[in-house]
């Protein structure tokens, strides 16, 4: 995958939220990734997470309909790159990166995944691809 993109839920609920301050970001970059054909994608642990977190500030209606719609294709996340998410986590103690913000990036790695599209700024922080969207 070498054009992919990992889209994280942050972007997910900034695209789908007109009110959000990230909102007319998202639907640029939404749009870049488009034109340039990149390949996108989420985990099935962000699919997890965008789900509850659209039902928490969007509603019963929104998430279902996002959870449903198949708009990107899911990757199921390898055991060893959930073995290697809890070591990035084990190495990097000063930090509050969540289980989901590591298998991202154990996911990017392995993969070999050149790029994520997120507002989180965790995954700056780890600093090992193309952050689209900050």
């Amino acid at each position: 995958m070498r054009r992919g993109v990992l889209w994280d839920s942050s972007a997910v609920l900034a695209l789908l939220d007109a009110d959000d301050a990230d909102h007319q970001r998202a639907v640029t970059t939404a749009h870049e990734i488009a034109a340039e054909e990149r390949s996108s994608f989420i985990t099935n642990y962000v699919e997890a997470e965008a789900h509850a977190l659209l039902l928490r500030k969007l509603g019963r209606a929104v998430a279902r309909e996002w959870l449903f719609s198949g708009g990107l294709a899911v990757v199921r996340v390898l055991p060893q790159e959930e073995e290697r998410a809890k070591a990035i986590l084990a190495r990097h103690t000063d930090k509050d990166w969540s289980l989901c913000d590591a298998i991202s990036f154990a996911v990017l790695e392995a993969r070999r995944v050149p790029a994520a599209f997120t507002f989180d700024h965790h995954f700056q922080q780890y600093g090992r691809f193309e952050v689209l969207g900050l």
